[in-house]
């Protein structure tokens, strides 16, 4: 019997590749981009970093400015994708007059020391998932970008691709008829490592800021309101982090989630979305540019395509630019933001997971 390989299987790198690889020789969308184009810098050089640098290149665009821990990686950054400046401390980037966002791409434990910087000096920022380590943090964000007037912009990719604005809007057009039941599944398997950033509590392991951002985020796009009911049960490791759980929600409107994750265990990352006239199912769902709708009333299947999961980060970066020049919507997201990271920090409270950043918070 041949071995058939599952387009599901393989892991978030090498479905970003191939993506890349779909678009190389087609030409740039002229829709995307639609604000003035800002100067965008970048703190931090890693996978995601050198994806967005990838992403913008498409566009034609680059970064003009980097800065990162080790000078080496971010000149070695610089000449990879033609990065102008590099700086060798966050403060010069935060003071270079010619930069108008800062793209923040550190662990996650880090974001709230950048956003302090980036924000406190009148930039607007996109700042990678998970935007902060819980809700304290990124009320705090948020304030300090009010007082300067920029924009804050949460760069999980479910909240900028245009395949979930149009079934949202249609969603909200009754298209479907009511949401019943959102089913979420994200798996990934991790060799246990307790000095790795999966699982170490000093750099803010787990798999809910890991992964599980992207299934509570995709689950309140769809919900009407936000849960009031919240139950979970969650297998931690030595270090004390989350690895395995499973997490039922509910609003007021009586509508539901359910989500299973893991860090140890490989699952596609499926999504399914049940409607009273409907069922929508999407896969591969942190950048899912395609969806399957079947309607219950004659199991006819109607496949959807909007977007391109090559352009994931390109979506990111017009939002934010949109948002700055004055766009309601885009300026609104934070909200679903806000309420992401209110879920996440109460049930990690709820299975007492904190980390060191943490102590004394009630």
């Amino acid at each position: 019997m041949a071995l058939v390989t599952n387009p599901q299987a393989i892991d978030s790198a090498a479905s970003a590749a191939a993506a890349f690889e779909a678009v190389a020789n087609k030409p740039f969308p002229t829709d995307i981009f639609e604000a003035p184009q800002l100067r965008w810098a970048v703190i931090g050089c890693g996978v995601i970093a050198n994806q967005m640098a990838q992403a913008l290149a498409l566009a034609g665009r680059h970064f003009v400015a980097v800065q990162n821990r080790t000078r080496s990686k971010a000149d070695a950054y610089a000449q990879r994708w033609g990065v102008e400046r590099v700086y060798d401390t966050p403060e010069e980037l935060y003071a270079d007059p010619e930069v108008d966002v800062v793209y923040i791409t550190t662990p996650h434990n880090t974001h709230i020391q950048f956003l302090h910087g980036a924000l406190g000096a009148g930039k607007h920022v996109l700042c990678e998932k998970s935007i902060t380590l819980n809700s304290e943090e990124l009320a705090e964000a948020q304030a300090i970008a009010d007082k300067n007037h920029v924009q804050l912009i949460d760069g999980t990719t479910i909240l900028h691709m245009p395949l979930y604005r149009g079934l949202i809007a249609r969603a909200m057009a009754g298209d479907f008829g009511k949401l019943n039941l959102a089913t979420l599944n994200f798996g990934s398997y991790k060799d246990y490592d307790p000095n790795n950033h999966f699982y170490n509590p000093k750099l803010a392991g787990g798999a809910m800021l890991e992964i599980g951002v992207y299934p509570v985020t995709l689950a309140r796009l769809f919900l009407v309101s936000q849960p009031v009911d919240v139950i979970s049960i969650c297998n931690a490791c030595e270090t004390g982090v989350d690895v395995t759980s499973g997490i039922v929600m509910r609003n007021a409107e009586m509508q539901m989630a359910t989500i299973t994750m893991s860090l140890h265990s490989k699952q596609p990352k499926r999504a399914m979305l049940s409607f009273e006239d409907c069922y929508v199912e999407i896969m591969n769902y942190p950048r899912a540019d395609r969806a399957t709708i079947t309607w219950t009333a004659d199991n006819r299947r109607e496949e959807i395509h909007v977007g391109e999961e090559a352009y994931a980060l390109c979506y990111e970066v017009a939002d934010l630019e949109r948002a700055v020049a004055g766009d309601a919507v885009e300026d609104a997201m934070i909200a679903y933001t806000t309420d992401v990271m209110a879920i996440m920090t109460q049930l990690r409270r709820q299975w007492g997971v904190r980390y060191p950043e943490e102590e004394g918070l009630a």
